[in-house]
Order: C-alpha cells, then sequence, then structure tokens
C-alpha cells in the first residue's frame, strides 16, 4: 500500500495580513499531481486543513476542489481527521457528498465512519474502496484489496478527551496526565490491529520531543498537554501526525511516528528548511519504507538585514521585482522617516514589515534626548506606519489617541519632555 502523509495546510492563513491563498492554490495544485504521478492509495491529512473555525468561502471552496482532483472519483482514498484550528462540525459537515468520492472526514476523537463501498468507479466485481469495519476512533479500508486498520484520533484537547473517557473513568483516574490518558486510548485500540492488516496511526497532537518552529498556536501549555512517543501502539507501522510545522521524525520512535510538516513557509522562522510530505510504502507485517517528498518554494520570505535606509532604499529598487515576501531590518540612528517608507514600498511590493535597529545609542540618556525632539502625536504616528507596513493613521484615529492621552496624562508635549 502506497500513502501520501500531509497535514497542516492552514487555508487561508496570512502573513501579517498579507493573504497567502495565491500560494496555497498552487500547491494544492501540486498536490494533485505528485498523488497522480506516485500512484497513492492512501492519502492522510493529519488535521489544521484551514487556519481558523471560520475559513474564508474561497479555501474551502479550494479543498474541496483539492479532494475531488486527488481522488479521481474514488480511486485514491483520502483520510482527513481535524487539528486544532478546524472547527470539527464544519469540517465534517460535507461527509454525505464526501463519502461518494472516496473521502472520509473526522472531527473529533469519537468519530465513528460510515461503513460501506465508496466512490464512482466502484462495481459490483471489483470494490476500490470500502469501509469494512469502524468504532469509536478507528476504521479498516480495503483498498484495492490490500487492508489496512487505522486508529484515528482528530485533535484531541483535554475537553474533548475528557468526553470521550467520561463514561469509564472515575474522579481519580480523570486526573491522570494527558499523556496516560491518550495511551490507554491507543491502548484500547490496538486490539484492532492484525497480523494481515496495514497498521497505521493518524492524529494532530503534540509528542514529546517535538520541534516547533514558531508559527504554530501551541496546544501543550507548559508540556502539560503533550503525549510521550512511549505511548503510541507498538503494533502501528507508521504513524502520521499534524500539528508542528517542522517537517521531522520524532526522536525515540525509530522513524516510525512523524511530522510531515506544513507545505508552505508559514512565518520568517520556517525559511531555512524545506516543505513537503511523505510517502509511506508499506506492506502488512512488514516495516514501512519512507520518502521524503519535497515541495517548491511557491513565493519565498526572505529577511533583509541592511546597514542603513539608502541601503534599504538601493536593495528595494534592485530587487523590486522578485516573488517574495521581505521583512526589512534596517540599521539606522533615528526613527526612519514616513517618505523612506513610502519609498520602500513603491519600490519593492510585499514587504511584510520595517524594522528599524537603532544603533550607537549609548545610554538611557541620549535616547530619552531622541524622544524629547518629537511630540506624543508625532511618536504615535510614526510607530503606527511602522507597525502597518506603511500605512498612516486616519485623521479620526489620531483625534481619538490624542484624546484619550489628554484625559490621561494632560498635555502629551509636556509628557514626551518629562520622559
Amino acid at each position: 500500500m502506497r500513502i501520501l502523509h500531509t497535514s497542516d495546510w492552514h487555508l487561508g492563513k496570512t502573513l501579517e495580513q498579507y493573504s497567502r491563498l495565491d500560494e496555497q492554490e498552487e500547491f494544492l495544485e501540486e498536490f494533485i499531481e505528485i498523488v497522480r504521478a506516485n500512484d497513492i492509495d492512501l492519502v492522510l491529512i493529519a488535521g489544521d486543513i484551514y487556519d481558523n473555525g471560520n475559513p474564508p468561502a474561497k479555501a474551502e471552496k479550494m479543498f474541496y476542489s483539492t479532494l475531488k482532483g486527488i481522488t479521481s472519483g474514488g480511486k485514491t482514498a483520502v483520510l482527513v481527521v481535524a487539528g486544532n484550528h478546524d472547527n470539527p462540525e464544519r469540517l465534517v459537515a460535507a461527509s454525505p457528498l464526501a463519502y461518494e468520492h472516496g473521502v472520509i472526514l473526522l472531527g473529533e476523537p469519537k468519530s465513528i465512519a460510515r461503513q460501506g463501498v465508496f466512490g464512482e468507479y466502484n462495481t459490483e466485481e471489483k470494490h476500490d474502496f470500502e469501509i469494512i469495519e469502524s468504532g469509536e476512533g478507528f476504521l479498516e479500508l480495503s483498498i484495492r484489496g490490500e487492508k489496512t486498520v487505522i486508529i484515528t484520533l482528530p485533535y484531541p484537547s483535554e475537553k474533548r478527551l475528557n468526553e470521550v473517557l467520561s463514561m469509564e473513568l472515575n474522579d481519580e483516574d480523570r486526573q491522570k496526565s494527558y499523556s496516560d490518558r491518550i495511551g490507554e486510548l491507543f491502548e484500547e485500540l490496538d486490539v484492532k490491529y492484525r497480523d494481515d492488516t496495514v497498521n497505521l496511526v493518524v492524529s494532530h497532537l503534540y509528542v514529546m520531543g517535538g520541534e516547533e518552529s514558531g508559527s504554530e498556536r501551541n496546544i501543550q501549555l507548559g508540556g502539560s498537554l503533550s503525549v510521550s512517543p512511549s505511548k503510541f501502539p507498538q503494533k502501528a507501522q507508521y504513524c502520521a501526525l499534524g500539528h508542528l510545522h517542522r517537517p521531522q521524525k520524532v526522536p525515540g520512535s525509530k522513524g516510525k511516528i512523524r511530522y510531515s510538516g506544513s507545505p508552505i513557509q508559514y512565518s520568517k522562522s520556517e525559511i531555512n528548511y524545506s516543505k513537503g510530505a511523505y510517502i509511506v510504502d508499506v506492506k502488512a507485517g512488514e516495516d514501512a519504507i519512507i520518502t521524503d517528498i519535497k515541495f517548491r518554494n511557491y513565493k519565498p520570505i526572505e529577511v533583509w538585514k541592511c546597514d542603513s535606509v539608502e541601503d534599504a532604499l538601493e536593495k528595494c529598487k534592485a530587487e523590486g521585482e522578485k516573488s517574495i515576501w521581505v521583512y526589512l531590518e534596517i540599521k539606522t540612528k533615528e526613527v526612519i522617516s514616513t517618505e523612506n517608507i513610502k519609498e520602500m514600498k513603491r519600490l519593492r511590493v510585499d514587504i511584510v514589515s520595517i524594522e528599524p535597529i537603532i544603533e550607537d545609542i549609548e545610554s538611557a540618556d541620549e535616547l530619552k534626548e531622541i524622544l524629547r525632539e518629537k511630540s506624543m502625536d508625532e511618536l504615535f504616528k510614526e510607530y503606527f506606519i511602522h507597525a502597518k507596513g506603511g500605512l498612516e493613521p486616519s485623521s479620526e484615529l489620531m483625534e481619538l489617541f490624542l484624546n484619550i492621552a489628554l484625559d490621561e496624562e494632560g498635555d502629551p508635549k509636556d509628557e514626551t519632555s518629562k520622559s
């Protein structure tokens, strides 16, 4: 059986308010081609399909169109579990139609897939895709004659985990660690694995030892919602995880537990490693053979470190046409003027932020002297322009700010001079 593991698409995600939908659309087109070119039997999407529970209409349309392109009417099966960014109910709303295309959408840890034969290419003589058995947290698939048992665990928040286990646990048991309770859930479902099936796990959670990139939304709360690798089913031949955006093997798992990572650079902390997915070739009773698939970098993020405003202006002019996102860090002895910010953004589109690196300030007294030369309204305006990438505050916003400042502090200019 040939499986493709991906996750963390975050459709609808922005970069400092800049839309990434065009890049995401390019990725999805490439992803469909990867599925077709590699003769994939099963695609596992391990959560965070969308960036929030109320995704833009275009993001949903892109997702459904991609599912249709992947399955080719049921020739390739797709299993999707919800992540911490997804709205479980909204994600599974299309299930009645999705099943007919060979797509299984699961939103909650206790979800039960619908049994039956699915896909437009199925006939009475030949079943390409069939859900043979299913129950809370597991299912057995037959895909072109090969069978796989999959433990499915959509994002198990502590609340959702308690709901799943509440009928079986007393108060003392509920106080056990999150990791122990996840382990007990896996242990209960481990009995579903057989020697004649490909045995898999797909989930969206944080495993101890995983390396974060900085663009994920924290779910482990100082480690309290993290899971030990030792808690995963020992009989599982491969565990497909979502949540961490850096592709990686989980330490201590012999490479069987992996995060595929996000398909796109979602922050400047992710620019130093490639994005991709895993192809997993696996037979019943044998170790999985895992291959990396690399995606194109559809619109790279770059950090430009400039020695002066003039240096930044020259670089913006020289590289104004490159299809990239830019973070500008500029060494300067004073606040960058509005005129220079506007000129940079005119010369170089898609500047995400402009950060002045104030240098040669030898003491707090020198900093106070610099601030003393500007009024509070000037400082606020310059800060707003910097924070908003060149956008000037409206007169109404300036008036509101000054009214608040005057009410609380008195004359803003006088207060600035006291700082």
